[in-house]
């Protein structure tokens, strides 16, 4: 197992679950509640309910409608051949060459995509799941293009979220929508199914600023070898895919990952992070400045607006 320098930060008396603060790492139960709402809150059953409890992510296919898609696809292109994308500190772009990776807070630059990361299908199961008012934490649009669309490692979002963010609870979840299909080929979503039932904390010294390498290629805050070793064996690997609409919301400590897309295929989705109202930010908790606003929300927490969806929506 790898081993690197401890933080030189001490532990908060707050902090439920620690990271990158030891020498080695280590995995621990969860703390907080899975599922906050209940059957009567919202379109999902009690069997979508206890597959995520105990799974930690749901998929849906055709969910959004081909009006939905065909638009957003369009406003994908769109802001991919604009250079002036390129160059905004919410672009993030590929190692080694010119390609757009993913681009932060779509939501706030487009109209098209707020829309989306806004429609009453999504914002509604996102409440059913975390039990009641939602904020937008975060908003991407990951590329991963034909041929050379690069992998994202295996790691948890909360840990992150939390050591950087200093997002307290795990009471947040991750909403992928497939603007093209994802197929076993092109380098689809994978997950740990039950692993966001268990905490790794992680190796590694945060360093400043270490959002603008992470985002490209990230080294600290991923799980060792040893302890994936263990979740998989526990839990096994699944890669929900779906053809465009297909949307997929997963826990927000879950283990995932993508390996890259060496297909002519492209595989682009929106990713839209939903938090509760009542577990915003605090202060990081690596003891570091926060994160840019445009990759953790922190000044906006009011509530998504919402309305529940006719049956035809």
């Amino acid at each position: 197992m790898m081993q690197s320098e401890v933080h030189t930060a001490s532990v908060r008396a707050d902090d439920r679950y620690p990271s990158r603060h030891q020498p080695v790492a280590g995995i621990s139960a969860r703390q907080d509640l899975v599922v906050h709402g209940r059957v009567e809150d919202g379109p999902l059953t009690q069997r979508d309910l206890l597959f995520y409890e105990d799974n930690g992510y749901l998929g849906f296919e055709g969910l959004l409608d081909e009006t939905d898609i065909s638009s957003c696809l369009e406003e994908l292109q769109r802001l991919r051949q604009d250079e002036a994308v390129k160059q905004a500190e919410e672009a993030v772009i590929e190692p080694g060459s010119r390609e757009l990776r993913s681009i932060f807070a779509v939501h706030r630059s487009s109209k098209v995509l707020r829309r989306l990361c806004q429609h009453p299908k999504l914002v509604a199961i996102a409440r059913q799941l975390l039990g009641g008012d939602v904020y937008i934490h975060q908003s991407r649009i990951n590329y991963k293009g034909g041929f050379r669309g690069k992998e994202f490692y295996w790691h948890s979002d909360f840990e992150t979220w939390h050591v950087e963010d200093g997002i307290p609870a795990m009471r947040m979840l991750s909403c992928s929508i497939s603007l093209t299909a994802n197929t076993p080929h092109n380098g689809p979503l994978m997950i740990i199914p039950g692993s966001h039932q268990r905490y790794v904390s992680c190796v590694g010294e945060t360093p400043d600023n270490h959002y603008k390498d992470s985002l490209r290629h990230q080294e600290v805050g991923v799980p060792d070898d040893e302890s994936l070793a263990r979740l998989v064996d526990e839990f096994g690997i699944v890669a929900p895919t779906g053809l465009a609409g297909a949307v997929t919301f997963f826990e927000c400590n879950i283990m995932h990952g993508s390996n890259s897309n060496i297909t002519p295929l492209p595989r682009s989705n929106i990713f839209v992070v939903y938090n509760s109202v009542d577990n915003p930010p605090q202060a990081p908790f690596c003891g570091l400045p926060p994160r840019p606003n445009f990759i953790a929300e922190r000044e906006d927490i009011s509530a998504v607006p919402f309305s529940p969806p006719s049956a035809s929506s």
